[in-house]
C-alpha cells in the first residue's frame, strides 16, 4: 500500500492501516530500485492491523513474488470481509512489478477475493483476455468471483467492464491528461473504502469511477513524468 490508497481512504472518511510488501525508489518517471520486504515481516505487519482493528475490508496491492502472494492468500481466505485485488503487474511507466513464475499465484488468489482490478495488460496476463473475444468474456463470466477490467477507450470513452453474474459497463468521458499516475490504486482502494461503508458492489465502483474521474481532472500537474492526480478533489465530488 502507498500513499495513493492512504489519500484515497481519506477522501471517503475511512482510517487505512497499512502492510508494506516492497519499498521501492519511483517517482513519475518509474520505478528505479525495489526492495522485497521478507514474507515473515509482511505476515507480522498483517497480523498487527488484523489484531488490533475492527478492518472493514481490505485492499490488496503490489505483492510482487509467488512467496507473499501464498501468504496472503492464506491470510485472507478465512476472513468475512470484502477484499479487493488491484493485480499489480506494470506500472504505467512500463516498470515490471511481479515477477514472472508468480502469475499462476495471483490467478488463483483472484479466486477467492471480492473483487479483481485489472487493466487490460493486466487482464491479458491473468485471464488471457482480449475485448470482443468470446472465448475469454465466456471464461470471465464463468471465473468464481468478479472481475472489474478497466479502462476501455472509444470515441473519447473510457470504459470499465465487471464481469459477475451478470456483465456491466461503467463509463466516463476520456480526459486528455498525463496526470494519472496512481489512478489504479487508487481507484481499486476506493472501491474498498465504499464497500467497507456498506456500499453495494456496483455503488463502490460507480462512486469510485466518479472519483477517479474528477481526481484527473484536477490534477496538479507536477513532475517530469506521468503526475499524480488530486484525490482531495476527488473527494469533495463523491461527499
Amino acid at each position: 500500500m502507498d500513499k495513493a490508497d492512504l489519500k484515497t481512504f481519506e477522501a471517503f472518511g475511512v482510517f487505512g492501516a497499512s502492510a508494506i510488501t516492497v519499498l521501492t525508489a519511483q517517482n513519475t518517471t518509474g520505478v528505479q530500485a525495489l526492495f522485497p520486504l521478507d514474507v515473515n515481516f509482511i505476515e507480522q505487519q498483517i497480523q498487527s492491523v488484523l489484531s488490533d482493528f475492527d478492518v472493514a475490508a481490505i485492499k490488496i496491492g503490489m505483492l510482487y513474488d509467488t512467496d507473499i502472494i501464498q501468504m496472503v492468500h492464506r491470510m485472507i481466505e478465512p476472513l468475512n470481509i470484502p477484499v479487493v485485488l488491484d493485480p499489480v503487474c506494470i506500472s504505467k511507466a512500463g516498470s515490471p512489478l511481479l515477477k514472472d513464475d508468480a502469475i499462476d499465484a495471483l490467478r488463483e488468489l483472484s479466486r477467492v477475493v471480492t473483487l479483481s482490478t485489472p487493466n487490460l495488460h493486466e487482464a491479458y496476463r491473468l485471464f488471457g483476455y482480449k475485448p470482443d473475444d468470446a472465448g475469454t468474456l465466456a471464461q470471465l463470466i464463468e471465473h468464481p468471483t468478479p472481475v472489474l477490467i478497466k479502462h476501455h477507450v472509444k470515441d473519447n470513452t473510457t470504459t470499465d467492464v465487471l464481469f459477475g453474474n451478470e456483465k456491466q459497463t461503467f463509463t466516463a468521458p476520456m480526459i486528455d491528461s498525463t496526470s494519472q499516475h496512481g489512478t489504479g490504486c487508487s481507484y481499486s482502494s476506493a472501491i474498498a473504502a465504499n464497500l467497507a461503508l456498506g456500499l453495494t458492489l456496483k455503488e463502490s465502483i460507480e462512486k469510485s469511477k466518479r472519483f477517479i474521474t474528477h481526481a484527473i481532472e484536477q490534477a496538479p500537474h507536477i513532475g517530469h513524468g506521468p503526475g499524480p492526480i488530486n484525490h482531495k478533489a476527488g473527494g469533495n465530488h463523491v461527499a
